[in-house]
């Protein structure tokens, strides 16, 4: 079965390299654009392109996936099916339509909940107990199309995007070799979507980072781990950005019952390996942070080096 596979961030690339690793024809990959990266706006290629170019794989980057002439292309290809993987540009009808198996998407949640884009990122955020992925097919609609397989991935108590992330290329890796079995052997499964329960996540911004201390402690948490690595979670110290990188509910309900009154996004006491910031709900103890122009770091090692009092009013 000839195989284009299209995606471009790390996750697509670790399914990259597992098909080519199962022997899928894979006759040609389809990646974004090179991109100016890093202080230096270097053109960097996507980790997909990296993994094709180092096994001799043709690659494709259309500005637009209905620009005619990338059309035309993969017309020319005539690949029996398209797999897609976190490839970051709307398919038109004519590429949807045109292999004979069709497109199979492997989408990083469990469907018809968080369509759209980062549902890795939100699930953390909204604090879901699993996700998972689903092998589907692809239609007109965003994430709308027949499902093929799920499996489930339950998200641990300090679980970031980032391993979360880490977890499910390796799930979506396992379950799109199995769907590709199936659709091969004829034995694949369509199961429509029930729309009544779907819901759809936003694209991330930097943004969403600032955090709002008039939030709960426990919003706040699954905030940071939502957006660690990417974006990350954020307030100022002074005129300098703080980055809190890892942080816990403070479960000392003396301490809690101390800082009551304080106002939010005050830090209420500090403790020789950590602090305590007043939110509108409860107490936010920081772990690890990073200053603007310092390295992250330890609670610990931070307060060593920065006179951070009591009563400090922060964001």
């Amino acid at each position: 079965m000839k195989i284009v596979f299209m995606g471009t961030p790390e996750l697509a690339a670790v399914i990259l390299e597992d098909m080519l690793a199962a022997k899928e024809d894979i006759i040609a990959v389809v990646t974004q654009t090179d991109k100016p990266k890093g202080r230096g706006k270097e053109m960097a290629i996507s980790a997909v392109k990296e993994v094709a170019l180092k096994h001799d794989i043709p690659v494709y980057q259309p500005m637009r996936a209905k620009d005619e002439a990338f059309i035309a292309e993969m017309a020319a290809l005539n690949p029996d099916m398209i797999v897609v993987a976190a490839y970051g540009k709307i398919l038109p009808k004519a590429i949807l339509d045109m292999p004979k198996y069709g497109c199979i998407n492997v989408h990083t949640s469990l469907l018809p909940k968080y369509r759209g884009s980062a549902p890795i990122n939100w699930v953390v955020i909204d604090g879901e107990e699993k996700t998972g992925v689903t092998i589907m097919h692809m239609d007109e609609g965003i994430d709308t199309g027949d499902m093929i397989l799920k499996v489930e991935v339950p998200i641990e108590k300090k679980e970031t995007a980032g391993t979360l992330h880490d977890k499910l290329a390796k799930a979506g890796s396992k379950a799109l070799l199995e769907a590709l079995g199936q659709i091969k052997a004829g034995t694949a499964k369509r199961e429509k979507q029930d729309d009544s329960l779907s819901s759809y996540v936003k694209m991330l911004d930097k943004q969403l980072g600032n955090i709002d201390f008039n939030k709960s402690a426990v919003e706040i948490e699954r905030l940071i781990r939502g957006l660690n690595p990417w974006p990350s979670a954020f307030t100022s110290l002074g005129q300098k950005t703080l980055k809190i990188w890892d942080a816990d509910v403070c479960e000392d309900e003396e301490l809690v019952k101390q800082a009551s009154s304080m106002e939010n996004g005050t830090v209420a006491f500090v403790q020789k390996n950590t602090f305590y910031i007043k939110t509108g709900d409860g107490l936010l103890q920081i772990n690890e942070l990073q200053l603007e122009g310092k390295k992250r770091m330890h609670a610990g090692d931070f307060l060593r080096g920065v006179a951070l009092e009591a009563g400090t009013k922060l964001g």
